[in-house]
């Protein structure tokens, strides 16, 4: 394309909508507007996976205390744990 066509086609391009830039907002008789909260309403976050979050924050959620274990259970645990290495070998 010549510098002269590319120039006529861009002064084409700034006037295409020349003639419908400053007219009115069309309003349709049989829609009404729609609230600018129920519009905001439409681009709103939402949660796919519905009661995800909370799932996860039960499964997070401490459910009892953790038992710690006393002398005598530690030994009864070491003396099991003795007999099954002896029998593995």
């Amino acid at each position: 394309m010549k510098a002269g066509q590319a120039e006529a086609m861009q002064n084409i391009d700034e006037h295409a909508y020349d003639d419908i830039l400053h007219l009115p907002h069309p309003d349709s008789p049989s829609h009404p507007r729609m609230a600018r909260q129920d519009r905001a309403a439409q681009f709103a976050p939402f949660a796919a996976l519905t009661g995800y979050d909370a799932a996860i924050q039960e499964t997070a959620r401490p459910t009892e205390k953790q038992r710690e274990m006393g002398e005598e259970d530690l030994a009864a645990l070491n003396e099991k744990l003795r007999i099954l290495m002896e029998n593995i070998q």
